[in-house]
């Protein structure tokens, strides 16, 4: 039987490693654009291509990374994989990614694509995708696991950006390091047999290819995606060259460098703490309400972000963002615990929420360049913040109704029809 220190020991170790898969990452990762921009020395369409053709092999990745997950089900080898790319960061940037973007620029491209996606893109989405069903298989939020991986990125973020005025091998080399730790974490980590043995979280049929297609021609995967298509595109794409319209309103490169390393860590601190205040909300008020809300969050912020001039309000308009992934992260995964099958769990995350967003990368990402370019950051994050709130106004229709503490029970289906697929 399992003790309370024996989940209290897995919670930690669970915990931990999301704690460094964020560190490594944010230690590098989160000033990527700028890389592109100021060490690389590509322009803003160059680098809106980079993100397409990134999120091209995130699309085509994150699905096969969601099938294998929910065809194993606890089993850790495929976050096995995910360290070992991850620990690769510093050779990889500095010997092969870099020369190759500057010597041939495509290949190169293709090459960081599948890197990144192997050992972020996708991988990040399997890490939380894991992190959920462990949760669930041991009573505890969601948010409780993942707000470690916030804090994770808001110590990387405090000093990531003097690191990086000093020289990004110093980011990558602490990225590679800290990945080592994260697998010896992740190797000590044990899943309880009492957890395995008849939960409501892995199912005992596991997914075969039937169960895709039959996701593929449920209704509530199309309406769900439509939200993702309009809310989170305009979300993520934002972000991607927020780093370059963030240092613009500063006197110099490497005075708005600091500050978005300094502001990044306040952001990824709101998260950490809305990651433990979220989820009361959205358990009383249910997880559509949870993604209409952060739709409108989105929307104002960018609309915000569009029209200030001043350092000051765009330093403090940048931090929404932590509110804004923690809403949207907690309402997605309990919104798909709720409307779809346990046997495609994973998939359902990784295909209709994670691959669907960088569907957006390709489809919107080198526009969005081009506009920034062209009509400049300000009234592009109009138009996107508009969009953000028109489909949020539409998701109020489309999106099914979840149960809340509120109202109880209410007459619920699972989509799925919770049946099997036929073999």
């Amino acid at each position: 039987m399992t003790t309370v220190s024996t989940t209290r020991s897995a919670q930690v170790k669970m915990s931990s490693f999301i704690f460094l898969y964020f560190f490594t990452w944010s230690s590098s990762f989160g000033l990527y654009a700028l890389w592109l921009s100021q060490k690389v020395g590509l322009d803003s369409i160059t680098i809106g291509s980079v993100f397409a053709i990134n999120g091209v092999f995130a699309v085509i990745l994150k699905p096969v990374y969601g099938y294998i997950m929910d065809k194993i089900g606890m089993s850790k080898w495929l976050l096995y994989f995910v360290c070992a790319v991850s620990a690769l960061m510093a050779p990889f940037f500095v010997v092969v990614y870099q020369p190759l973007l500057l010597s041939h620029t495509l290949v190169g491209i293709v090459v960081g694509a599948l890197y990144l996606s192997l050992g972020w893109y996708a991988g990040v989405a399997a890490s939380e995708s894991y992190a959920d069903r462990f949760s669930r298989l041991y009573g505890l939020e969601f948010g409780r696991i993942r707000m470690w991986g916030s804090l994770g990125w808001a110590l990387a973020a405090s000093v990531s950006g003097v690191l990086f005025n000093f020289t990004p091998l110093a980011n990558f080399l602490v990225s590679s390091c800290t990945s080592v730790l994260m697998l010896l974490v992740l190797v000590s980590l044990k899943i309880g047999d009492e957890q395995l043995r008849n939960n409501n979280v892995i199912s005992d049929n596991k997914i075969v290819f039937g169960d895709v297609v039959m996701l593929l021609k449920n209704r509530k995967f199309w309406m769900f995606s439509l939200y993702v298509a309009g809310v989170a595109w305009m979300m993520f794409i934002a972000e991607q060259q927020f780093p370059r319209y963030f240092v613009s309103f500063f006197d110099t490169k490497a005075q708005g460098n600091a500050w978005y390393g300094y502001l990044s860590t306040v952001q990824s601190g709101t998260e950490f703490l809305m990651m433990m205040v979220i989820p009361l909300l959205v358990n009383r008020y249910g997880a559509k309400k949870g993604l209409l809300f952060c739709g409108v969050v989105v929307g104002l912020r960018l609309i915000a972000s569009g029209l200030t001039t001043d350092p000051v309000m765009i330093s403090i308009i940048k931090p929404l963002y932590g509110l804004e992934i923690s809403l949207l992260l907690i309402s997605v995964f309990k919104y798909i615990a709720e409307h779809f099958h346990k046997k495609i769990n994973a998939t359902m995350y990784l295909l209709g929420y994670q691959a669907m967003i960088y569907v957006g990368s390709v489809v919107v990402a080198p526009p969005a360049g081009y506009l920034y370019d062209k009509i400049g950051f300000e009234h592009t994050y109009l138009m996107m913040g508009s969009c953000a709130l028109f489909f949020t106004l539409v998701s109020a229709f489309t999106l099914s109704r979840c149960r809340t503490e509120r109202d109880g029970a209410h007459d619920y289906t699972p989509t799925l029809d919770a049946e099997p697929a036929k073999h």
